[in-house]
């Protein structure tokens, strides 16, 4: 997400940097990139005209003008103002003082309310909570089914309803009465969406609102559509009383103006985003995160946070071990491979690395799922002997290998060759002063 915008910015301040001196004729021209990127990002045009007044108030003065690092001065004071535009700080879920917490999820049909509904619930479970989902959707066939398979897939309850409970008042009331009576401390109720906006749809909505007092509105947007999405959150928002929004399917969305303008225009902040398609793919909206994203400074705290969520300590630290002591064999080269697929998508993770350094090239890796799969297809078909010995693997081996995982000889002999250099290479460190100091210290583990 914001690659286009990123890469965009990131010329803007290069070019910046290569002026020598900044002065109020090339900050001009810099600010009038800024605001046609941002446009071409499809984020709102009035929220553009107040972002680059603000950076233009702060930038123009003397004292950015005539500081030590003038360039570096702006990009700060860029980064400041977006924060301001996305939200300034995380916005956290409410809960009620006594359970349940009822949850509203709304949103026109297609947005993905209802595979958020279930992220979500996972997401709740996975934080001390215990979720109870509902659809009250009784208008199209399959919505009621598709919550109950979601129910499945996330391993949490789904209040199915009795054949007499035909409507949504009826739905949502029993509901909350199951959550009260097992114990449930949070319900999410699935609502019916349309393709537009009308007033059937939000009567139906109002009617459920003065029913459940929930504690959270959430409009659920589909982050592809952009200016529709924030377009339709801000009717929402006027009819309805939104209390956040989850931006879906952010992973397929190069630009993010639904996302930079949502806040600014309704006036609710963006608490979720979704993603990708797992219904581990849900996080917390940072403001402050994803506005040095966007300028290319990286997310590595929530690099940090999906770590922790995703790899085992202990085998983290037995995997430090191996590696200064040189005994990492191709079965620990496949178990950091599984590890590390835990994190989610790898051109999602190389994209929270800093745009600087050596890093700098990361964003440009395109990453063949396939071909990681097939290296461990090829390490799976090896005998744990030859896991533990890759020496003893001769010709006959490989091509027993390479029938065994769908692979070819090549394939078998460039990932042997592969890790004999990795091998290598960690043999020279574990030897050397890097290794005795790193042995001496206690690593941090993820």
């Amino acid at each position: 997400m914001f690659d286009n915008l990123s890469d965009k910015l990131q010329r803007i301040f290069k070019n910046l940097r290569g002026e020598g001196r900044l002065t109020a004729a090339n900050m001009e021209a810099a600010l009038r990139e800024i605001r046609v990127a941002l446009l071409e990002a499809d984020v709102n045009f009035r929220v553009v005209k107040q972002l680059i007044e603000q950076i233009k108030e702060k930038a123009m003065g003397e004292e950015v003008l005539s500081a030590l690092s003038p360039s570096q001065q702006v990009i700060a004071i860029v980064r400041d103002e977006l924060v301001k535009i996305l939200g300034s700080h995380e916005s956290k879920l409410r809960f009620a003082n006594e359970p349940p917490s009822v949850v509203l999820m709304v949103g026109l049909q297609g947005s993905g309310k209802t595979t958020t509904t279930g992220k979500l619930a996972r997401w709740l479970s996975k934080n001390g909570h215990i979720p109870l989902m509902v659809s009250v959707d009784v208008y199209r066939p399959a919505a009621r089914e598709q919550l109950r398979v979601i129910a499945r897939e996330v391993n949490l309850p789904i209040y199915a309803g009795l054949p007499e409970e035909t409507t949504p008042a009826d739905l949502a009331r029993s509901a909350r009465r199951e959550a009260t009576q097992t114990g449930r401390d949070v319900l999410l109720v699935d609502t019916a969406g349309r393709l537009h906006i009308d007033d059937q749809l939000m009567t139906e909505l109002q009617q459920l609102r003065e029913l459940l007092v929930p504690v959270e509105i959430l409009f659920i947007a589909d982050a592809m559509t952009g200016q529709d999405a924030v377009k339709s959150a801000g009717e929402f928002h006027k009819r309805l009383g939104i209390s956040g929004v989850i931006l879906t399917k952010m992973d397929g969305d190069a630009r993010g103006g639904g996302a930079l303008s949502i806040r600014q225009v309704t006036g609710q902040p963006l608490k979720f985003v979704g993603t990708g398609e797992k219904f581990d793919a849900l996080e917390v909206f940072h403001p402050d995160r994803v506005a040095s994203r966007i300028l290319g400074m990286g997310d590595v705290l929530s690099f940090i946070e999906k770590a922790e969520e995703a790899i085992d300590k202990k085998q983290a630290v037995e995997m430090q071990r191996k590696l200064l002591e040189n005994d990492f064999t191709l079965e620990d080269f496949r178990d950091q491979i599984r590890q590390i697929r835990k994190l989610g998508p790898l051109e999602s993770l190389l994209g929270m690395m800093p745009n600087m350094g050596i890093l700098k090239d990361l964003k440009n890796v395109k990453i063949d799922e396939k071909e990681i799969t097939h290296v461990v297809a090829i390490i799976d078909s090896m005998t744990p002997h030859e896991r533990a010995n890759h020496m003893i693997i001769n010709g006959s081996r490989r091509r027993r290998i390479a029938k065994g995982s769908g692979t070819s000889v090549q394939e078998v002999n460039q990932l042997l060759k592969q890790y004999s250099q990795a091998r290598k290479m960690m043999k020279s460190f574990s030897g050397g002063f890097l290794g005795k100091k790193l042995g001496k210290m206690k690593l941090p583990v993820f």
